[in-house]
């Protein structure tokens, strides 16, 4: 049976810019769909600036009709201001696929970096050549949309391996049921062919 094939959202969050990244994934096979940025404007009020990201993802949900969405963890911030408005942003990027009813899953940039790379402390242009690599035919206008790529197939091979892990289990479970159940009959078996030997 073909494995369902599953359209994942990548976003990279930021006030200035946040890129997204949307890939198919079977499983086995990843394909590149579209990316994009979302960008606002410093010399804007900040509400006005949330929604103008709220309202680019909301259209970006509707035209592209992602499955699932996958955001990184943002740790970096050079000042207690730009944290805050990062993490205004942050929670702009976190509410619009629950909004939409897709849903988010996490990850740490060293998270996504091992899982493209194999690296946690690779570069930025290594994470850039492997989704390159991964995703044949790519084209990103900027970083942040890479970045956001590379989330999206994070994600697709975490989904994966906890799916292979889910399989091997449930295997292994009906195994030693089938095992228990062989353990439980042998004897109720054993004891008419005892009494069949006793008559003779």
């Amino acid at each position: 049976m073909a494995a369902r094939t599953i359209r994942i959202l990548g976003l990279d969050p930021g006030l200035q810019h946040t890129g997204w990244g949307l890939i198919e994934s079977d499983g086995y096979r990843l394909r590149f769909v579209a990316e994009g940025v979302i960008s606002t404007s410093a010399r804007d009020a900040l509400g006005d600036r949330l929604l103008i990201l709220h309202q680019g993802l909301a259209e970006a949900f509707a035209n592209l009709q992602p499955d699932e969405a996958a955001v990184e963890n943002t740790y970096v911030a050079r000042n207690p201001e730009s944290a805050l408005k990062l993490g205004q942003a942050r929670g702009v990027v976190m509410l619009a696929p629950r909004l939409a009813g897709l849903p988010v899953a996490e990850y740490g940039a060293m998270e996504v970096k091992r899982a493209v790379v194999g690296n946690g402390h690779a570069a930025k242009e290594q994470v850039q050549a492997m989704v390159r690599h991964l995703l044949p035919g790519v084209s990103f206008r900027r970083a942040d949309a890479a970045d956001a790529l590379a989330i999206a197939i994070c994600h697709a091979h975490h989904r994966h391996t906890k799916k292979m892990l889910a399989g091997a289990f449930s295997s292994q479970a009906r195994s030693l049921g089938d095992s228990e159940n062989a353990t439980k009959q042998g004897p109720k078996d054993a004891l008419p062919r005892a009494a069949a030997a006793k008559r003779l």
